[in-house]
């Protein structure tokens, strides 16, 4: 018998209650910050081969960073914003540049 009080709507409460308390995972900004050696042409091909972004927003993105000093490349769950800081930094050292990339706590 399927009705109230059953352990089938027991069951049923205690899993749309455990979804309810199942809380989405933290974000966190990935940034590139501006320095005097990488070239422009350099962030922006990080910014369309790691970020994955247009040309056309890679070069916004780049132009943030060099005239703000810092560019917003994208908002991810930590696992992912941790690799794409690994990601960037391994290539830029492999090529010579000293780009520097961070992650910050969405808030």
């Amino acid at each position: 018998m399927v009705g109230p009080g059953t352990e089938f709507e027991q069951s049923l409460e205690e899993l749309i209650k455990g979804a309810e308390e199942t809380k989405e995972p933290s974000l966190y900004k990935v940034l590139l910050h501006n320095d005097d050696y990488t070239t422009m042409d350099f962030v922006v091909e990080v910014l369309v081969t790691i970020f994955h972004k247009s040309l056309e927003d890679a070069t916004q993105i780049m132009l943030s960073v060099h005239r703000r000093g810092v560019g917003l490349c994208g908002i991810y769950p930590y696992d992912v914003a941790e690799s794409k800081v690994d990601a960037v930094t391994l290539h830029a050292r492999s090529h010579g540049f000293p780009l520097r990339t961070t992650m910050e706590k969405e808030s």
